[in-house]
């Protein structure tokens, strides 16, 4: 299997990174704009900019309207779409070969001429504060949102992506354009394609259509958080279930060992053949939704556990996540069980790689946080190389009773929960 894969770079006068993959036995062509700019850098005051502006480049530019965006995008069948995380907002369009000019020029038009235009802005800010009642009525998106904000106290890292509604409610125009005029320069920008597409040729359009773009350093951020391992119960008597997040420190995305915590996240809760699933929900019959999550970041990350059930389960769930995080610090992974893990987490990357636009944002995310690029058979030799041995000393780096903070929403009823019930 030839897992070589047709990438070509070129950085612009301005600065900005133009990154391209050929799939010739595609029709199509995945487009994606990062910045590198996300909610983690928002001060207090303007907490939900990043998101905010994410959502008015749609609204109009200085030569289309918001419904001449859509008309132009739904007449050659492309999608046109949009995402702010802590770290990135991505623009991103997908489209047939033969229509890449139009898509290419609705995409840039959006993301360097947007006019943030007052009765839009009031618009869009009532949709954004139905989005954050949307999370504010979903549990366990509920339940993660306050884990994050405890764990990572007074830090941007732990503030909504979506910003609050005492924030999004003042967000005014001169704010939103000062963001984008900070943030979208060609220092602070990579430019990725996936598809049928030759790089020249669409290097020198992306190249016309930024000529004009200043360049600029990448803004500095704030350092890396310190993690508060709290225990926070929050009431909340509408919910029938409690919903659980129990979470520790992680690595960053550029760790070493980021394989061995792959593994070790796989072997916990990342998948139906992992411990948290199989003792909590197939034995048990305790809950229907448990897994573990990684969730790295440049400088930092988290491990955490999530589950959902009954009040009176609780502390018998937590006991049972607390029994799983000491069995992988004291006995090593059986070779099969290992192997298994391994397998799994090679199939999902893998299979992650089979459409256009996974691989348009790999590559981009690869720019982004290790600056060079990594092909398939140096990533599936990395995992296969991780032992048991590591997985065990990365477990034990992790689950630290100390370090362990966990967030418990739903109808406690006087519900108590200590430290000491941590120990692992």
């Amino acid at each position: 299997m030839n897992t070589e894969r047709n990438l070509r770079r070129t950085v612009l006068p301005n600065g900005l990174i133009v990154l391209t993959e050929r799939m010739e036995h595609l029709r199509s062509v995945a487009m994606g704009v990062w910045i590198k700019s996300g909610s983690r850098c928002e001060p207090a005051e303007t907490n939900g900019i990043s998101h905010f502006v994410e959502h008015m480049v749609f609204k109009g530019t200085r030569s289309r309207t918001a419904l001449s965006i859509a008309r132009e995008m739904d007449a050659i069948g492309g999608n046109l779409d949009a995402f702010t995380s802590k770290e990135t907002i991505c623009f991103n369009v997908k489209s047939l070969g033969e229509h890449v000019p139009i898509a290419l020029d609705v995409l840039t038009d959006l993301v360097l001429n947007p006019i943030f235009a007052p009765p839009e802005i009031e618009r869009e800010r009532g949709v954004i504060l139905e989005e954050i009642k949307i999370d504010e009525d979903n549990p366990d998106v509920l339940v993660h949102e306050l884990f994050t904000q405890s764990f990572w106290k007074g830090h941007p890292l732990g503030k909504p992506i979506l910003g609050t509604t005492e924030t999004v409610g003042r967000m005014a125009q001169r704010q939103l354009l000062a963001y984008h005029n900070d943030r979208f320069h060609g220092g602070n920008i990579v430019f990725s394609a996936a598809g049928n597409l030759d790089h020249d040729d669409f290097t020198a359009a992306v190249t016309e259509k930024f000529s004009g773009l200043k360049d600029g350093e990448t803004p500095a951020e704030l350092s890396a958080p310190q993690p508060s391992a709290r225990i926070i119960l929050r009431n909340k008597k509408a919910l029938e279930q409690v919903q659980i997040c129990l979470g520790v420190p992680a690595p960053p995305i550029t760790d070493d060992n980021r394989y061995a915590t792959l593994i070790l996240n796989t072997v916990l809760g990342g998948g139906m053949s992992s411990r948290l699933f199989q003792t909590i929900r197939e034995e048990r019959g305790m809950a229907y939704s448990v897994y573990s999550d990684l969730s790295p970041y440049r400088d930092t990350g988290t491990l955490c556990v999530y589950a959902g059930t009954s009040a009176n389960k609780v502390i018998e769930v937590v006991d049972l996540i607390v029994a799983e995080f000491r069995k992988l610090k004291e006995t090593a992974l059986p070779e099969e069980e290992l192997t298994r893990a391994k397998d799994q987490v090679k199939g999902n990357i893998l299979l992650g790689l089979e459409s256009s636009n996974s691989r348009m944002a790999n590559l981009a995310r690869q720019e982004m946080y290790f600056r060079q690029f990594f092909t398939i058979d140096e990533i599936i030799a990395r995992i296969d190389e991780v032992t048991a041995a590591q997985v065990q000393a990365m477990a034990q780096r992790l689950f630290r009773p100390d370090g362990i903070a966990v967030t418990l929403l739903g109808r406690l009823d006087g519900l108590k929960l200590g430290r000491t019930r941590l120990e692992c």
